[in-house]
């Protein structure tokens, strides 16, 4: 395995064993997004077994009827097992607070060694390995709510565009306002980073949402119990020490994207961190899945957002990992498919979110992205808009990132040319990867074509190097 598969998408078994091929990449301009990619191999059995447990609440299971919750939970059933169609990501499920606190220590492992291998280090991590997911289902359920009482109010309004987004940008900001249609509305900071980690506030409390005929804010149905609170806090004091080590590391640190019943609530928590750690540099990262027929809103927004406060704002631009998932879930309970209606859609959708943020490098110098992705046409597309701003390599605004093993007839050429490139640099023992490399197995035909065309260029340079007699390549 380690000669072959193995050693073909993973750096080696710990953080000593990777220096080697770290050094190599650095060699040659690329750089390395650090990633302990050990995973569970859980049965489907078991992955549906821990997600119920760790989305029905203790309160609603003493407080409802077996048939209330099995109905209200259809969806987690049906989907309980959240690695079915996924193969571009990790899924993490919930055990016990110690489990948590391993994937913490994790991280920061990753974290340190991504600050000692080189001086502008990334380091990813992932939500959901850090507490029970059901905090980040309801907090994501009060977000939606907001967002559909915005669209009602700017549908009541007749707003222009103008109007709606300053509208939207006061309920994003979630400073105190008064909405039209509703009576005593003062919307407390819902998303204080200092109050949501602070043991004496109730987050329960702050989950509120608006009622059109009431004209009062009210909490959700279901509230924590006190063991669920400090779970919850202990979710959000993980995140913030991950924060702390990062920035104490000089670690860009990217949260990555999931589930769209889990995404809002994360991408407000990334940007409540990115208000506090991204005041002097880009520490912060959010991650924005480009198949999503609303992820311009949620790039515009956000960076507007950045503008008006004066952080740094960081992204990380990918086409999405939870395609078929997301589709099924869709159908099967009756919503509105999220996903852009084809990989030609999803495209075009990623260039716009791209250009946005060029365009705001070009004007602000406060933007900072990671184009990460494995198709030739966006990278062109970058440098060429790089070119026509006047967006110089050597400022470190833009990177470029691919996984190791894949795609290095884009990583090394842009190494070499002195642009950001990073690799996903996965590592772990060879047992416990299995599932990591079975994922790799499974890759799209989109990466089988690429992979032939990989083998070209390698027999192209291979007889280019032999008639030159440069048998050995040296970095320039």
């Amino acid at each position: 395995m380690k000669m072959t598969f193995y050693g073909q998408f993973v750096a080696g078994e710990d953080q000593e064993s990777i220096k080697p091929l770290i050094q190599k990449n650095q060699a040659f301009g690329v750089g390395s997004v650090l990633d302990y990619s050990v995973e569970e191999d859980l049965t489907q059995e078991e992955a549906e077994k821990k997600e119920m447990e760790s989305c029905v609440s203790e309160a609603e299971k003493q407080n409802h009827g077996i048939d209330q919750r099995e109905k209200k939970f259809k969806a987690h059933r049906q989907f309980g097992d959240r690695r079915g169609g996924v193969i571009s990501a990790r899924t993490y499920f919930y055990a016990d607070e110690a489990k948590c606190d391993q994937h913490m220590d994790t991280f920061i492992k990753c974290i340190k060694a991504s600050g000692g291998a080189s001086v502008d280090g990334f380091s990813a991590i992932k939500m959901t390995a850090l507490g029970r997911p059901q905090f980040l289902l309801q907090f994501s359920e009060v977000l939606v709510k907001w967002k559909r009482f915005f669209k009602f109010l700017a549908a009541q309004q007749g707003k222009d565009d103008v109007d709606i987004l300053e509208q939207k940008l006061e309920l994003e900001h979630l400073q105190v306002c008064k909405l039209s249609g509703l009576k005593n509305i003062l919307t407390i900071d819902l998303l204080d980073w200092n109050s949501l980690i602070n043991d004496r506030t109730k987050i329960s409390n702050l989950l509120l949402v608006p009622n059109v005929e009431t004209g009062h804010l009210e909490p959700l149905l279901s509230r924590f119990t006190d063991e669920e609170e400090k779970q919850m806090k202990r979710m959000l004091q993980r995140l913030d020490v991950l924060a702390k080590h990062a920035l104490e590391n000089g670690v860009r640190l990217m949260v990555d994207a999931e589930q769209t019943y889990f995404q809002p609530a994360i991408s407000r928590l990334t940007l409540e961190m990115q208000r506090l750690y991204n005041q002097e540099k880009p520490i912060i990262f959010n991650t924005y899945q480009c198949y999503l027929k609303e992820a311009y809103d949620n790039v515009s927004v956000d960076v507007e957002l950045s503008r008006r406060e004066g952080w740094f704002f960081g992204a990380k631009l990918v086409r999405g990992a939870y395609m078929y998932q997301e589709r099924s879930r869709a159908a099967e309970i009756g919503y509105e498919d999220p996903i852009n209606p084809d990989y030609e859609a999803t495209n075009r959708m990623y260039h716009k979110c791209l250009e946005y943020i060029l365009l705001e490098i070009e004007h602000n110098r406060k933007a900072n992205v990671m184009v990460a992705s494995h198709n030739e046409d966006t990278v062109k597309f970058t440098l060429e808009k790089m070119n026509e701003m006047g967006l110089r390599p050597s400022e470190n605004k833009v990177y470029f990132g691919q996984l190791l093993g894949m795609c290095d007839q884009i990583s090394f050429p842009l190494g070499q040319a002195g642009f950001p490139v990073y690799k996903y640099v996965p590592y772990g023992p060879v047992n416990e990867v299995i599932p990591y490399l079975s994922r790799r197995a499974q890759e799209n035909r989109g990466f089988m074509k690429g992979s032939q065309r990989e083998r070209a260029l390698l027999g192209q340079e291979l007889k280019r190097r032999l008639f030159k007699g440069q048998l050995l390549y040296q970095p320039v």
